[in-house]
């Protein structure tokens, strides 16, 4: 597939027209005209981009890329060499990252939930395209049960906040990444817990003020499953090549 072509299929499927983010979406840097083989992964680092190489990828297709909002504009250093190896080898990059965490059904909070078994009720946010999802477990969860569920699922140990009143957890709402400060929205809300990847220093007070489970499950761990998702898609509906690398990253 022509490499346009390719970036707008990704746009028809992830829709990222319906979601303000905080860099662009699409094709952040062009390669070969001609997309066969695709390598996907979580962030664009230079260990990634190496693996693309030795992979003869066409593409490399990741939830976190380049050119972020307030980030330094030259391309020198780190960005410059990461950059420079992609143009040199003629590998497209491709980037998706608010529209792959909320898309229903490959993003990554939906994948989470179905990892750990959680029915999806809805968004947490008032607004058509919530970054955050609220549901419910079958069968109430004490703590310790849901932290194990998540460790067995993540292979990540999770950092767990309990409340005082350590109470069952039927109701929970999560944000994959860097999505603690969801935790508050939750806690307004009436949920038992709150999971995302990412904890700051002061989501420890949001927890045990407001009596709630948090759950900090890593920011890398939680968003592992939609970049493979997309990619299992690619290679299912439309005939990629497509190899899924897990560069280890313990935040």
């Amino acid at each position: 597939m022509n490499n346009i072509q390719l970036e707008s299929l990704l746009n028809q499927t992830l829709s990222p027209e319906l979601i303000k983010d905080y860099c662009p979406n699409g094709l952040q840097v062009e390669g070969r005209e001609e997309v066969k083989t695709i390598l996907t992964g979580v962030t664009a680092s230079l260990e990634l981009i190496e693996k693309a190489i030795e992979s003869k990828a066409d593409a490399l297709l990741v939830h976190h890329g380049y050119f972020w909002k307030g980030e330094p504009e030259p391309i020198r250093g780190m960005k410059g060499k990461r950059i420079r190896e992609l143009i040199q080898n003629n590998i497209n990059l491709y980037a998706y990252h608010l529209p792959l965490d909320i898309h229903p059904s490959l993003g990554n909070n939906a994948r989470l939930a179905q990892l750990l078994d959680i029915e999806v009720t809805g968004g947490l946010e008032d607004c058509p395209q919530s970054v955050a999802m609220v549901g419910r477990f079958r069968q109430a969860l004490t703590g310790k049960a849901l932290a194990e569920r998540i460790y067995r699922v993540l292979n990540r140990q999770p950092l767990h906040i309990c409340p005082q009143n350590d109470k069952p957890i039927e109701t929970v709402a999560w944000c994959t990444g860097g999505g603690q400060d969801f935790i508050d929205l939750a806690a307004s809300k009436g949920m038992d817990a709150f999971i995302s990847g990412e904890i700051s220093e002061r989501t420890t007070y949001s927890a045990r003020e407001q009596g709630i489970h948090y759950f900090s499950a890593g920011h890398h761990a939680t968003e592992r499953y939609g970049i493979k998702a997309l990619g299992e898609w690619l290679a299912e509906h439309h005939g990629f090549n497509v190899i899924f690398a897990d560069i280890d990253n313990p935040v």
